[in-house]
Formats: C-alpha cells, sequence, structure tokens
C-alpha cells in the first residue's frame, strides 16, 4: 500500500516539476528513480514528514536530482551504465590510491598532470586530493573549513584545471577522490555570514541559540574533538549575538540536518562535485552529522538515515560514484557506515580502516603482534560490495581507539598500555627511535594523539639524524612491511604521499602563524621532487622504498586472491611476534595465498604444520610472490628474517 502511495506521489512531483529542465533524454533517470523513490521518499519522511513544508521540500529534492542529472556529461553517464553492470568493479585488487595535497604534491591542479606518470610508475591508479574547496586565507583546518562548496580555491587552481586533470586521469584509467565537508562550513561561508546578520532561514542553516541553557545541556555529554586549542562545543558570536555549535574549531559551524534545506543544499554539493568528474567522493566527519541532546552526538541512527539518503539519490544521478565514510570511530560502531542492517552496502560503499591502521602502529611499538591478532579477530565483517581503506598515515593524527577488551584480552592495562605507545611514539619511551608529535593531548585524562610523518615514526629520522646504519635498515625494514600489510590485507591501500620515498617530518608549519599550533603540519610536506628523484638510485633510501612498494603494487595487482571479496581468514599460530592471515580465492578454495609479517627484529619461526591447509605441502613447492624466490625452510619450519614478510604461494 505504502509502495502504491509513494509511486502516486512520485508522478505528482513529476508533474510539478517545470518541463523546461527536461532538454534530455531522461529514461535512465526515470527508471532510477522509480527504482530508488520508496526508499528515498521513505527516508526524506522519517527525517522531516513532521514539517508542514514536508510536500515543498520533497518537491524540491527531486527537482534537485532532475538538474543535476540533466547537467552531468554524456560521457559520464555511460560510465555510470558501464559500472551499474559491473556492481564489484572497485573491489578488484588493481586499485591502489594514495592521499595527497595538491600543493603539498605539486604547486597547484594545473601542476599535477606532468606529476601523473610518476604515480603510474608506482603503481598508484586512485588519487584522493584533499581539500580543494575554497577557504579562508587564515585558520581553514587544512581546507576542512569550507566558505564556498562550489568554487576551487585559487591557492590550488580553477574549476577548469581540475577539469583538464579529471579528463586526463580518466584517460588514464586512473580514479579521482575529492572531499566534501558535509557537517559544517568556515564561518566566513555565505550562509553564515547571513545568519550573523540576522536572516532566520541561515540561522536555521546552524545550531544557533540565545543563551546557554540548551548549549549547557549538550556539552553535558558531548565528548572534546580538540580539548587543548578548542575546548567546549560552542562559540559566541558577538554579530548575531547567538552561541552556535562549533564541535571542531570555533571557525568551523555545525550544519543543523533537522532542517531538510540543508539536506538538500548539501546533496546538491555531493551531486555538483560527482558532475566535476569525481568517482569517488569522502564524506567528512560523517559520524557527527546528527545532534541530539542527551548524547555524544556521534553516531546517531539518524545519521545513518542521511547517509542512506544521500546514496539512495545519487543512485538515481551518478550510480557510478562512490561514498568514504570519514568516520573515526569504535570498531563496533564503524561498519555500520557501510549500511545497518543490510547485505550490502546501501550508506557508503568505502570506509577507513582506522582500527587495522592503529592495531599495525601498536605492533611496530610492541614488537609483537599480540593486539594485533585479537583486535582483528573483534573487527566486525564488513559488508557484501563493500571495502576497507587501508592506510598507515593520513594527512590527520594517529588515534588509539582500540578496545579495552581487545587491550586486556592482549595481556594489557589498558590506561598504561596507551600510556606507553604514546611515550613510545613520540621518543619518550627509552630506546624508542620514533620522533612522533603529541596532539590533542587532555592533561585531565593523560590521552593523546599523535603527529608524524611514517618514517619519522619508525625511526629513519633519528637514523639519519644519528648516522645509524643498522637503525636505517631496520627503518627502511619496517616501512616496507607495513606497506606489505595494507597492501595485502583486504580492501583498497592508501599510500600516503612522500611516504613512498621516506619523507621525514617537516618542522617549517613552526613558520607559519596560522599553523604552528597544528602540529599535524609536520606530515603534511611539499614534496621534495629532488628527494624524488634519487628512487632512480641504487642503494638510496629512496630507491629501496620506492622501489620495494611498487614491486608489491605490481603483485597485488596480478593476484586475483587480493581482491576483495570478505576472502581472508586469519591463522592462529603460536609465535606472537607474527601476524599470518590468508587470502583466498571464493570459487577455488586452493588458491590461496599464505601473509606472515614478523614484527619482531629478530628471526622467528613457524611450523607449517599448525597452519592448516599449508603444512601438508611439500616444502619445495612454495614460492614468495614477493621476492620471487622460496622461502627459508628447515624441516617443516618457515623462518621469517626480522621485521620481514612473505606473501606465500604453492607453485
Amino acid at each position: 500500500m505504502y509502495e502504491e502511495i509513494s509511486h502516486s506521489l512520485l508522478n505528482d512531483i513529476l508533474n510539478q516539476i517545470k518541463p523546461d529542465i527536461y532538454k534530455k533524454d531522461l529514461r535512465h533517470f526515470y527508471t532510477r528513480l522509480g527504482a530508488n523513490f520508496y526508499a528515498i521518499h521513505g527516508l526524506f519522511s522519517k527525517l522531516y514528514g513532521n514539517r508542514p513544508d514536508f510536500d515543498q521540500q520533497a518537491l524540491k529534492l527531486v527537482e534537485t536530482m532532475a538538474r543535476k542529472y540533466i547537467k552531468r556529461s554524456d560521457e559520464l553517464k555511460d560510465q555510470d551504465i558501464e559500472r551499474e553492470q559491473d556492481y564489484n568493479w572497485f573491489l578488484n585488487q588493481k586499485w591502489v590510491g594514495m592521499a595527497l595535497y595538491a600543493n603539498g604534491f605539486a604547486k597547484d591542479l594545473k601542476e599535477m598532470q606532468p606529476h601523473l606518470s610518476y604515480l603510474q610508475e608506482l603503481g598508484v591508479n586512485l588519487v584522493h586530493i584533499m581539500p580543494i574547496m575554497k577557504c579562508p586565507e587564515g585558520q581553514s583546518d587544512g581546507g576542512y573549513a569550507v566558505s564556498d562548496f562550489r568554487e576551487v580555491d585559487e591557492r590550488v587552481g580553477s574549476l577548469d584545471d581540475l577539469k583538464n586533470l579529471s579528463e586526463d586521469m580518466r584517460e588514464r584509467d586512473m580514479l579521482l577522490a575529492l572531499d566534501v565537508v558535509l557537517n559544517h562550513t568556515s564561518d566566513e561561508h555565505e550562509w553564515a555570514e547571513k545568519a550573523r546578520d540576522g536572516d532566520p532561514v541561515y540561522q536555521d542553516y546552524y545550531y544557533t541559540f540565545e543563551n546557554r541553557n540548551i548549549p549547557d545541556m549538550f556539552e553535558q555529554s558531548m565528548l572534546e574533538v580538540f580539548p587543548e586549542t578548542a575546548p567546549g562545543n560552542f562559540t559566541w558570536d558577538d554579530k548575531m549575538q547567538r552561541w552556535v555549535m562549533t564541535v571542531f574549531n570555533n571557525y568551523q559551524w555545525d550544519l543543523n540536518y533537522n532542517n531538510p534545506m540543508v539536506f538538500i543544499e548539501m546533496l546538491d554539493v555531493i551531486l555538483y562535485w560527482a558532475n566535476k568528474g569525481a568517482d569517488i567522493l569522502r564524506l567528512d566527519a560523517v559520524a557527527f552529522l546528527w545532534k541530539k541532546i542527551g548524547s555524544t552526538c556521534q553516531n546517531e541512527h539518524e545519521a545513518h538515515l542521511i547517509l542512506q539518503l544521500l546514496k539512495d539519490c545519487c543512485q538515481v544521478v551518478a550510480p557510478g560514484v562512490l561514498f568514504i565514510a570519514e568516520a573515526i570511530v569504535a570498531p563496533s560502531e564503524v561498519t555500520k557506515y557501510f549500511g545497518e542492517d543490510a547485505v550490502i552496502a546501501k550508506e557508503c560503499e568505502i570506509a577507513y580502516n582506522a582500527t587495522y591502521m592503529a592495531l599495525l602502529w601498536d605492533a611496530m611499538a610492541t614488537k609483537n603482534a599480540n593486539l594485533l591478532t585479537q583486535g582483528i579477530k573483534s573487527l566486525p565483517s564488513k559488508l557484501e560490495r563493500a571495502t576497507w581503506l587501508n592506510y598507515i598515515r593520513c594527512h590527520d593524527d594517529i588515534g588509539l581507539g582500540f578496545d579495552d577488551k581487545d587491550i586486556i584480552q592482549a595481556g594489557y592495562e589498558p590506561h598504561s598500555h596507551r600510556r606507553f605507545l604514546i611515550d613510545y611514539l613520540t621518543g619518550r619511551y627509552e630506546g624508542s627511535h620514533a620522533r612522533g608529535l603529541p596532539f590533542a593531548e587532555n592533561f585531565k585524562t593523560g590521552d593523546s594523539r599523535i603527529s608524524g610523518s611514517l618514517a619519522s615514526l619508525i625511526g629513519l629520522q633519528y637514523a639519519v639524524d644519528s648516522g645509524d646504519i643498522e637503525a636505517q635498515e631496520d627503518a627502511v625494514k619496517q616501512i616496507l612491511l607495513l606497506n606489505s600489510m595494507i597492501l595485502s590485507f583486504g580492501g583498497i591501500p592508501l599510500l600516503y604521499y612522500g611516504d613512498e620515498i621516506g619523507t621525514l617530518n617537516d618542522d617549517s608549519y613552526l613558520d607559519d602563524p596560522h599553523k604552528m599550533d597544528d602540529n599535524r603540519w609536520v606530515h603534511r610536506p611539499c614534496m621534495n621532487w629532488d628527494k624524488a628523484e634519487k628512487r632512480h638510485l641504487t642503494g638510496t633510501v629512496e630507491y629501496e622504498i620506492f622501489n620495494g612498494i611498487k614491486k608489491m603494487i605490481s603483485v597485488r595487482k596480478e593476484v586475483n586472491v587480493f581482491s576483495d571479496f570478505n576472502n581472508r581468514e586469519l591463522v592462529d599460530v603460536g609465535n606472537p611476534n607474527l601476524f599470518v592471515f590468508s587470502r583466498f580465492n571464493p570459487q577455488k578454495s586452493s588458491d590461496r595465498v599464505l601473509v606472515v609479517a614478523n614484527f619482531n627484529n629478530r628471526p622467528q619461526k613457524l611450523d607449517l604444520e599448525d597452519v592448516s591447509s599449508w603444512g601438508s605441502y611439500d616444502q619445495g613447492q612454495l614460492f614468495d610472490l614477493q621476492s620471487r624466490q622460496k622461502p627459508e625452510i628447515y624441516n617443516n619450519t618457515l623462518v621469517i628474517p626480522g621485521f620481514g614478510f612473505h606473501w606465500l604461494r604453492e607453485m
């Protein structure tokens, strides 16, 4: 009955949309809208059905989709159809990503084009360009405080530059990922300026209050994102004479998704960038989208409804476009951003595997895989037609969001273990070679996150400064070990620019008054292209790291068990220093690769009889895909070098 009503409403809405917007063939639009309208109308009704202007807003929603479909190029529409027919296309093992700043990796978007061949040389074919939208000259949270959602910031180029870059990438079979900041705007955005001027329509785009009564109620249960630099979650605006919710920084105003006009505006923004050639849209801070008094204002059910609705609407207009959920939350929560109570992804097809990242850093600090193995056991399974984004470093800090139960199960006390990790990764722990920086320290709780480049955190900076050759060799081994883990685990590996040549911490941010209070800029470097040239010089650190990663990427792309179809099996072994898992072909279980990683600096052994499906093989039949040699095996015991790894397959 409800479906009949919703289709009747659809016909009514279509009849009300002005006919002058229909200038192209809309058959696919009609078909997709019809297929998705039941879900779209139901979700929109759940979120906004109690409003007197619901019918008017529902009409505007459909009109927004229609207008954006009409503006979508024929080339992108053809690509949509192709990807609809091969709906698992992004689960293929051929995709390898890199995240970068356009004006860090190169001078700007235009200058990125000549460097695409560098990425292709490494094997990267998915490029996440971090925020390029217009933002204030001063504090902008690295571009995540947007002042205009439809303009490219002039410091990184223009819309024409982006168009040329995206077309060039498409010709090279490279995917383009862009950020859309959903949770907030800059306080210099046009909407914020109108709110300041007293316009009640735009004041309702944000959470604004005349006094502290409601903000104080919110504060009782909300957490602080940046307790050191931006305590509290509300900021007083003198011109507006109101309190405004600012969960991240006082210049980032949180959008009010209780208002359907905000939802429609942000859907329009998403489809705008989809039409500019983005294959993937990274949706920033999605855990914060719905605010509710008495809660932490994170991971609310309505936030998931918003994402489902955005995905359904995008399926109508641009079904070839994927969403990344930037939800750095507890392991039990993160998989919900693929979709709650679903079999296939119905919110975001991709999610950051922050838990895996943090567990890898734990293994590097402890020199064992105890917590890594336990944490992966507890990691919820992803949905079908969904995948992880696996990474070691990114533009942001490292958080230690492990589950306390896993820490205890691994044999540690949670508070003291986190304290050890903070001290180790910041070089405070005796014997540590790490050169990370504490970020967002909470002196009340002792909690902290960590900034720093991969190379500096792993000990390469110490080795270079001290001239310790052995420490340098160990650092290179550990960098390759970590990369082997994200390239083989299952999902899309995401490198971070500069890590492929061992870029160290960059202290130049301290000279910029707008950056000096945010030490995350220490790992947001300008690419050193002279250093990158050393990748061709045998014996250099750059050569060892770049070509080691390049080889792994090449192998990954050739071996189909590294595609992501829930085809990973964790293997329990008796040696706590080893992390072991099997990747297999779902159609042919005998087609397997055994991944073995040694997080200790000394050689370790693995009895192949303890590894089901492997102990029965003739020891001479095992072959390491990565080194392209037979591994060291004695009396059916595999020997793994210190900080070494194997990708083993039967010959």
